[in-house]
């Protein structure tokens, strides 16, 4: 088992399925958690799982980075995320900011909320969720999800790059199918071939313990599509 005692995580979108599996895992890993939500979802969390802190912020806005600049972390596990599927004729500039704001520009407040501690300590590790989609770089009739996710995985690598030097890494988690949720449950997807969240949060947890001369900056979880 991973063991991230000496770890502090911060996990956006918090009560969501994967970021539940998520902080299942890191608690049992003996990290120490702020989670960071909205609503009744982060409630739910809270009451689940012990956090340092507690934040509920919409990270769309540009108000959260303040908020997110009062706690000190050592990882961010960024789970916040949107996906919808349209015709490449019919999307609209609302489909587009829809999918940009809620796959790429909570990204990048999260990023701008925890990275002035992680460059002032040179120690910080920065994970967001893509998708498969964005790993193939074509995702038919889900243009502008495939687009979002794209820019997240681009900006996370470039972080890497950029910050390396300074302690700070980055890495790209690739669901290379659906993740096993009521909500995929509902529109019909079978169990077999989505990926187990336990599984995906068991991957995260191991990645966050890699050191530096033994990182990783990509990482695909596949389902068993033989099935």
């Amino acid at each position: 088992m991973a063991n991230l005692g000496s770890s502090t995580v911060m996990l956006t979108g918090a009560g969501g399925a994967l970021a539940t599996a998520i902080a299942q895992e890191l608690e049992d890993a003996g990290a120490q958690m702020v989670l960071v939500g909205h609503g009744d979802s982060l409630a739910r969390a809270a009451d689940r799982f012990p956090a340092t802190e507690v934040i509920d912020v919409d990270l769309t806005q540009d108000s959260s980075v303040e908020e997110l600049r009062r706690v000190k972390v050592d990882v961010l596990v960024h789970t916040v995320g949107a996906f919808s599927m349209q015709d490449a004729q019919k999307a609209t500039t609302a489909d587009y900011r829809k999918m940009f704001d809620a796959n790429m520009l909570s990204l990048f407040h999260a990023v701008q909320g925890v990275l002035p501690h992680m460059l002032k300590t040179k120690d910080g590790l920065i994970l967001g969720v893509s998708a498969g989609q964005a790993a193939r770089m074509s995702g038919p009739k889900a243009a502008l999800y495939t687009a979002s996710k794209a820019a997240l995985s681009a900006y996370i690598l470039s972080l890497h790059d950029e910050l390396k030097a300074k302690g700070v890494r980055g890495m790209v988690l690739y669901p290379m199918g659906a993740i096993d949720t009521p909500a995929n449950r509902d529109d019909g997807l079978k169990w077999e071939t989505m990926i187990d969240p336990r599984g995906l949060a068991k991957s995260v947890a191991h990645a966050l313990t890699r050191p530096d001369r033994a990182h990783m900056t990509e990482l695909k979880v596949y389902p068993d599509e033989e099935k």
